[in-house]
């Protein structure tokens, strides 16, 4: 691990655990137009003392979770009514906490592309920082914009908001120029915060018998370090980033994290569940390598995992990866099983992935109960095990 100042701790190790739990909490305006909550659809809102709990019985003691910005920031004043019991319950079950600010949603009288976003998410950082002091006196972890790579171009595809085309770069500038201001404000509260900037890792490639398009799918792969470009200082200054600012990188990977250039349908990515499996996937270790050797800073996987079937398959091979990864020697501080429980689906909530360690069945009352996935239980144990060991070896 390498700290913001460039030293290297005799002692390694961010998180209270290795492995992490996300729990999903989009809050964002989908493409049909609709304000979701998925801290309120997967009920873990009103049920994080014993979701916290779970985590202990399972080795886990570090996790990811949300504060609702639109939910906080009534516009003349804040409202923690929607976090603080989640923020005690943490305590109570002493599960270190990663607080995402905005994970896509804010407020609905907010225009992102307006000068006062920057002042008013600055505003909330500051807010929920005091909160957090005011709370504990431990060192508080935050990601201040959740996947800014990803926000930019759903955002600018239309996809959810700010639902604005062909403004990509605009769009990216300033929300990086936010999460600058929020990561300030937070700072002035408590200089010993930490930051996790989480984005997806992905490799694109040209089609078969294209080579001429070999430049564009490079292009297209550097794209996902522009914000974290951004943020460290080495990208447009001018925003406000600096080397302290980009503290830890988190990155994301799905199956669906490879594709052919460029990447606009479903028939173009690349397949993880084939026998034999494309020649032109790359490792998850030598993305991981890629990433680490660009930045030097500790990193987390901060999200991944698979549904249905896959699974346990999917987390036995993550584990694989990160042992080969820790051989490289990548200061991986973690992984993050995202999402935790299962949850609906952005537009269609009828629609569950099957996604979680724990899947949520409703009882008679209404009651999302959380029923563990036993081969994923098992993967996750024998992965545990595993890299336990590869961690002292390393």
């Amino acid at each position: 691990m390498v700290t913001p100042t460039g030293r290297v701790p005799a002692e390694c190790g961010l998180f209270r655990s290795f492995w992490l739990a996300g729990f999903e909490s989009a809050s964002h305006v989908n493409i049909n137009g609709q304000r979701i909550d998925m801290l309120a659809a997967t009920q873990h809102e009103t049920q994080a003392d014993a979701d916290y709990a779970r985590l202990r019985q399972v080795g886990i003691a570090s996790a990811r979770d949300g504060v609702r910005w639109h939910l906080v920031d009534r516009g003349t004043h804040y409202d923690f009514a929607s976090f603080l019991p989640m923020l005690r319950a943490a305590h109570h079950r002493r599960v270190q906490v990663i607080w995402a600010l905005c994970h896509y949603g804010c407020p609905d009288d907010l225009d992102i592309l307006a000068a006062s976003f920057v002042d008013r998410f600055a505003r909330y950082c500051r807010a929920v920082a005091q909160v957090v002091a005011a709370e504990s006196d431990e060192i508080p972890f935050y990601t201040p914009i959740n996947e800014i790579s990803f926000l930019t171009w759903a955002g600018d595809k239309g996809y959810i908001n700010p639902h604005c085309r062909s403004r990509g770069h605009e769009l990216k500038r300033q929300i990086v120029r936010a999460a600058i201001a929020g990561m300030e404000a937070i700072l002035e509260v408590d200089q010993r915060a930490r930051f996790v900037h989480v984005d997806p890792v992905f490799h694109v490639v040209p089609p078969r018998g294209q080579e001429q398009l070999a430049d564009h799918a490079v292009s297209q792969t550097a794209g996902q370090f522009e914000a974290w470009d951004m943020l460290g200082g080495l990208r447009e200054p001018e925003l406000g980033g600096r080397p302290r600012l980009l503290d830890v990188v988190g990155v994301n990977f799905y199956h669906a994290n490879q594709w052919e250039y460029p990447g606009d349908g479903p028939d173009d990515r690349l397949r993880w569940e084939d026998t034999p499996r494309d020649e032109r996937w790359v490792p998850l270790h030598r993305l991981l390598e890629r990433t680490y050797r660009r930045y030097r800073r500790p990193m987390l996987i901060a999200e991944t995992s698979h549904f249905g079937v896959g699974r346990a398959a999917w987390l036995a091979e993550i584990a694989d990866e990160v042992a080969l990864a820790f051989r490289a020697g990548v200061p991986l501080e973690g992984v993050c099983l995202y999402p935790i429980l299962d949850r609906p689906d952005w537009d269609n909530v009828n629609h569950w992935h099957n996604s979680g360690l724990w899947d949520l069945r409703a009882d008679e009352h209404g009651i999302l109960q959380r029923v563990l996935h036993p081969p994923y239980a098992a993967a996750l144990r024998s992965a545990q095990q595993r890299l336990a060991r590869h961690r002292v070896a390393a």
